[in-house]
C-alpha cells in the first residue's frame, strides 16, 4: 500500500479485481478491468504492474483507479488512471500519479513511464505535465505519447 496525505492506493487483489469488474456498467470498463486480471493472472510474478490499482481517500471512500499495463524488457510501463467525477479537479489524480511513479521508480528494472491522452483532456494533460512528463512526439492509440525517465 502507497500512502499519501490524503490518499491510500493499492493494487487489487484478484478477488478485489473480480468484484471490482463485475459491478461495472460500462462495457468498455469491464472489458479493460477483465484485460488487467488476465495480465494477473498470466504475469502473478509481476501482478503489480497488471493489477488494478484503487485509490482511496484515508477515510476508505473510493475514488478512482490507476494501472499500468505490464513492465517491457526494456524497463518501460504506460500508466493510466481515472478520478470519479465527484472528486475531480481536487489535486487526486496528480497526487495519486506521483506517488506510484515513486514506487515504479524505486525498482531498478524501471528506466521510464508513458501514458497517452486525448488531446482534448485538459486535465489528464494537467496531470501528466504537474508529475514531470513531457510529449514524445509519437501519437498512439489513445492520443499524443508522454513519457518520463527515471531521475
Amino acid at each position: 500500500m502507497i500512502e499519501t496525505n490524503r490518499l491510500k492506493i493499492y493494487a487489487a487483489s484478484q478477488a478485489t479485481m473480480e468484484a471490482f469488474i463485475e459491478s461495472q456498467t460500462i462495457d468498455v470498463l469491464k472489458a479493460a478491468y477483465t484485460e488487467m486480471l488476465n495480465g494477473c493472472l498470466a504475469h502473478p510474478d509481476q501482478w503489480e504492474w497488471y493489477a488494478i490499482w484503487m485509490i482511496e481517500l484515508k477515510d476508505g471512500t473510493h475514488i478512482g483507479e490507476l494501472c499500468f499495463k505490464g513492465l517491457s524488457a526494456d524497463g518501460i510501463a504506460e500508466i493510466g488512471y481515472g478520478i470519479s467525477e465527484g472528486y475531480q479537479n481536487k489535486g487526486y489524480a496528480a497526487e495519486a500519479v506521483k506517488a506510484v511513479l515513486d514506487w515504479a521508480f524505486a525498482h531498478t528494472e524501471v528506466n521510464a513511464i508513458e501514458a497517452e491522452t486525448d488531446p482534448d483532456n485538459t486535465a489528464s494533460k494537467r496531470v501528466l505535465e504537474k508529475c514531470g512528463f513531457v510529449l514524445k512526439g509519437v501519437i498512439g492509440e489513445e492520443g499524443p505519447r508522454w513519457a518520463v525517465s527515471k531521475h
